[in-house]
């Protein structure tokens, strides 16, 4: 049968880890699929070898500010369909989503918004978070599976960050972004990771000024999650610590085909 690699990484700029020379990385573990976010950059933008690397299909949703938030997935076989958004055009302009259909699943790739800015900026990931939601349920009541990918700016449990209770009243740890992860669950789709490890100590985003990321003081921001139905092809799920070039470390799914 076989299995498939996909890899999810938040670059926080993908020019700059181009520059660094950890763009490659990902692409050198063979892995079917590619799902980039943050990129910071329209297509255009982009020498050819990010537009497209070799072996891969690309398909880029930007933001309409230059420089902010985009995603993109990189698939070596022609996605049967692809699209930003959540087919409301609600949250388009930021560019933070990605839908690309596969052989066997739908994919999002998603950079879910940060809240800390304001409580504007907060109640926008909740309308997000909301949006999102809804049409997950949708597709899985229409009968599809579902893979959804990417950073999503909130640590479920204690066990997912170094430091709990100083950061329960800091967006990425309040109860009520938790509670849309427990809600998600509770729709119908696994935390990946969770399947493999139950213990704390694992993460996906350190802080850079404060070298956090050589004392392992971070957060579990970074996730797979997928239906229940397509749990059971899931056969490993992981993080990339070892690769650098960014705040937040690459991580991986691996499915049965």
């Amino acid at each position: 049968m076989g299995s498939q690699k996909i890899i999810s990484w938040n670059v926080n700029g993908i020019r700059a880890v181009a520059r660094k020379g950890n763009f490659t990385e990902v692409f050198d573990e063979e892995a079917d699929i590619v799902c980039i976010q943050e990129t910071k950059a329209h297509p255009d933008q982009l020498p050819a070898t990010i537009r497209h690397p070799p072996g891969y299909f690309s398909s880029f949703a930007w933001a309409e500010r230059k420089g902010y938030s985009g995603v993109v997935t990189y698939s070596r076989e022609e996605p049967l369909s692809e699209g930003p958004g959540f087919a409301t055009g609600r949250f388009d302009g930021e560019g933070r989503v990605m839908v690309t259909e596969h052989p066997g699943f739908c994919l999002l790739n998603i950079y879910f918004p940060n809240g800390k800015a304001s409580k504007a900026r907060l109640q926008y990931k909740l309308d997000f978070y909301e949006e999102c939601l809804d049409y997950l349920t949708r597709l899985v009541a229409n009968g599809r599976n579902v893979v959804i990918c990417g950073d999503v700016n909130t640590a479920h449990t204690e066990l997912d960050l170094s430091r709990p209770k100083e950061n329960e009243k800091i967006s990425g740890f309040l109860s009520v972004e938790r509670e849309w992860i427990d809600r998600l669950i509770a729709a119908g789709f696994v935390d990946t990771f969770r399947m493999f490890e139950e213990e704390g100590g694992h993460y996906s985003w350190w802080d850079l000024k404060t070298r956090a990321r050589e004392r392992n003081v971070g957060w579990r921001i970074d996730y797979f999650f997928v239906n229940e139905a397509l749990a059971t092809k899931v056969t490993a799920s992981y993080m990339m610590t070892d690769v650098y070039g960014s705040d937040h470390c690459p991580i991986v799914l691996e499915l049965e085909k």
